[in-house]
């Protein structure tokens, strides 16, 4: 069986800050324990998944690893990505090989051009994607920043090179969010054609606790499950550091949002780690009342 991908093994966005990818591994390790699911096997299968997740995800270089090697994920692991034990297992797979690899056939290009006096179709490579993190700071302002990122490039009888590569990208004052740059050419190669073109995926910094939601900012606040259902007010610390209250109106859902500076504030429901009897009694009356 496929491993999961992490991002979703630990349920956070593929932009999630540090902070927020800690807090959801810390929750889920809590919950998934064994000291706390009394020798469950599939709560210890769980833990073990969402360990192996943060492993993979838990830091900017675990995270830049992860991305890198995704890049090759759909060719099989190891150091053959065709398979087998070396090459491309005879050449009667050449044209499917290629095609997988390298995008259309070069096989096909020159069917295409054979015997008709005409040019052949240029063959281009994959396009390669590396991400970009820059603080708020730098993508209003802009500049010239240094990106590394791995190359595929097409070896002798049919093996795969990959080569570590890094190069400057120019970054635009006032660049957004999810905004790409191509640079063209500096992709994966191609056996009989050119190299596709490299596409760099500007990663904005969204502040601490704060995930992006495709071009919203978006930052959790725990609200406890009373003040959901009857209304109330909790705060709130901005990544400014700016700190304030906000109106939790009644009967509130877990996932509702409001609107302060730009940012989208997500009501969740707090954890509760203990309860003293008093809160189990209060628990046990709203139970018995249908709540």
């Amino acid at each position: 069986m496929a491993e999961r991908d992490p991002y979703q093994v630990l349920g956070v966005s593929r932009d999630a800050s540090d902070a927020e990818i800690k807090k959801a591994f810390r929750k889920l390790a809590r919950q998934y324990h064994p000291d706390r699911n009394e020798g469950s096997a599939n709560a210890e299968a769980r833990f073990k998944e969402v360990q192996s997740a943060y492993d993979k995800i838990g830091s900017a270089e675990a995270r830049r690893k992860h991305q890198q090697e995704q890049m090759f994920g759909g060719f099989g692991g190891g150091g053959n990505p065709f398979g087998g034990r070396g090459g491309f297992g005879g050449m009667g797979g050449m044209e499917d090989v290629l095609s997988q690899m390298f995008g259309r056939s070069a096989a096909g290009a020159q069917q295409r051009g054979a015997g008709m006096g005409q040019r052949p179709v240029q063959e281009r490579g994959h396009n390669a994607t590396c991400w970009l993190d820059l603080t708020p700071e730098e993508a209003k302002t802009g500049g010239s920043f240094r990106i590394a990122y791995t190359q595929l490039i097409p070896g002798s009888h049919g093996s795969i090179d990959r080569k570590k590569r890094t190069l400057n990208v120019t970054v635009k004052p006032n660049t957004n969010h999810g905004k790409e740059i191509r640079l063209k050419d500096q992709g994966h190669g191609h056996p009989r054609g050119v190299n596709g073109d490299l596409i760099v995926k500007i990663r904005v910094d969204p502040g601490e606790g704060c995930r992006w939601d495709g071009d919203r900012v978006v930052k959790e606040v725990e609200v406890p499950y009373s003040t959901l259902v009857l209304g109330g007010k909790v705060t709130v610390t901005l990544p400014d550091g700016v700190k304030g209250k906000i109106t939790i109106p009644p009967l509130s859902q877990v996932g509702d949002r409001q609107r302060v500076k730009n940012i989208d504030i997500e009501f969740i429901l707090a954890e509760i780690e203990k309860l003293d009897e008093s809160q189990k009694d209060a628990i046990r009356q709203l139970r018995d009342l249908g709540l």
